[in-house]
């Protein structure tokens, strides 16, 4: 291949999910169900950890859009020991991955995308802050389990993004270097995952909650959505 790039790594929640439609409705019932919390005491829980009510949408760069369960539980149960927010975050992770399912809401046919980068020559896989249980679950939902090689989950590396240890995991996987990954996603901390991890290509598209202002100065590249992209690799 020209670019050299060999494999690619896509972010999930914005990238292939709309986040939005997924994610808003099952935080809310989550709080209301753990915290016994209804109405405007969910919805400033919310706000705090990045969520938008006028727009109905997460923040770009907040901990909504792009952190990890862990991260959330220590917005949301302050005053709780570092130990019990570990634990809550696994039982979150446990207990709400499958009801999550209800509300998955794919940004597009995912399939024939992934088909055709698959027919060119390339490698795929997920790197997401979600659990890798959660992320795994939505794509067997979603028919699209044998579509990629390996899924990588915040509790699969050391460091979540934006280290660069999901990039550094899945060269390792794939059995290539940093350089012929190219990243895919739609915050800035998925940007910052490529140069971290030495990534040949980061590439933004404006299907999450980053703008072409939070992404440009971060990516080689910026498109509308995953659909841009057997084009884009076949024009590089």
């Amino acid at each position: 291949m020209a670019h050299g790039i060999r494999a690619i790594l896509f972010d999930k929640d914005g990238t292939l999910i709309d986040v939005n439609r997924t994610w808003i409705p099952l935080y809310k019932e989550m709080l209301a169900n753990e915290l016994g919390l209804r109405g405007e005491a969910v919805e400033k829980l919310m706000v705090e950890a990045g969520y938008d009510p006028v727009a109905d949408k997460f923040l770009s760069g907040s901990v909504l859009a792009g952190g990890t369960t862990r991260q959330l539980v220590g917005v949301w149960w302050k005053g709780r020991t570092s130990s019990d927010h570990d634990a809550i975050a696994r039982r979150i992770d446990r207990d709400y991955a499958p009801r999550a399912r209800k509300y998955l809401s794919p940004l597009m046919p995912l399939a024939p995308i992934l088909a055709d980068l698959q027919a060119a020559g390339f490698v795929l896989g997920i790197g997401t802050n979600d659990s890798k249980l959660s992320a795994t679950g939505q794509m067997a939902s979603l028919g699209l389990t044998d579509t990629f090689s390996t899924i990588i989950g915040a509790d699969s590396v050391a460091t979540p993004k934006p280290s660069g240890d999901m990039i550094r995991a899945f060269a390792e996987h794939c059995g290539c270097s940093p350089s012929e990954i190219a990243m895919v996603g739609d915050n800035t901390h998925d940007l910052e995952e490529a140069k971290h991890g030495g990534a040949g290509l980061g590439i933004g598209v404006l299907t999450g909650n980053g703008g072409a202002d939070d992404l440009t100065g971060l990516a080689d590249h910026v498109v509308n959505s995953v659909s841009d992209l057997p084009s884009l690799f076949a024009s590089l």
